[in-house]
């Protein structure tokens, strides 16, 4: 149902994801905590578990996602955004804090690392992944980052070869992608590893995300 692309490419290419953070264009600041939701939410059933449908916000801006514990695991956290027509890319700052010893991992495999990955999704998207809807979800996992302790910076080009559900890529279906880049709904990131970007992580022990920026420029 949720992105099944391989993770390698992801992985190879984090580090240069925080290359080039000139602004370029008209930015606007994070969403509040309010505006975003914690799911993803799909025929009333909520497939973060254990989790607040809305983030904490921070005093001075930003908000946190407090990462449950297992069986729990948190999965896409959006905000409604509208049409990135115009837009050049997605930046996101954050921190992650955990106490000394605690993993962050996907329950699919729970000894490998868990993953941050930027997203957007057309509106109108059924969640079946089949048909036109496998090109609905789009991941930038070219710049998927390991969920570590520190401060980070995470950068995704809309220029960039994003991935869809299953098969497509930017590069591949490119009239997918400017139909879902002109019409797009939801903008956030997923938390996942394992078997697929966006299929959720936990944590074993006090540990938490803090988005300290999120704009889309």
């Amino acid at each position: 149902m949720f992105l099944r692309a391989a993770l390698s490419l992801a992985l190879a290419m984090a580090a240069a994801s925080g290359a080039g953070l000139a602004t370029t264009g008209a930015t606007a600041a994070t969403p509040a905590a309010a505006s975003w939701a914690i799911g993803p939410i799909i025929r009333g059933r909520n497939y973060s578990v254990g989790m607040p449908l809305r983030p904490t916000p921070r005093r001075g801006g930003g908000f946190q996602i407090d990462l449950p514990r297992a069986p729990g695991s948190a999965h896409y956290v959006t905000f409604p955004h509208g049409s990135l027509a115009g837009k050049s890319r997605i930046v996101m700052r954050y921190r992650v804090e955990a106490a000394p010893g605690v993993r962050i991992a996907p329950p699919s495999s729970p000894q490998g690392d868990g993953l941050i990955t930027l997203y957007f999704q057309r509106a109108g998207d059924n969640w079946s992944g089949r048909r036109q809807f496998e090109a609905f979800r789009w991941y930038g996992t070219f710049a998927t980052q390991t969920i570590r302790p520190g401060e980070h910076v995470m950068v995704a080009p809309l220029s960039g070869n994003w991935t869809a559900v299953e098969t497509s890529s930017a590069r591949s279906n490119p009239r997918a992608f400017a139909d879902a880049l002109a019409n797009a709904g939801e903008v956030g990131f997923v938390l996942g590893g394992g078997d697929g970007y966006g299929h959720g992580v936990f944590a074993t022990g006090p540990a938490r995300i803090v988005v300290t920026d999120f704009r889309v420029e």
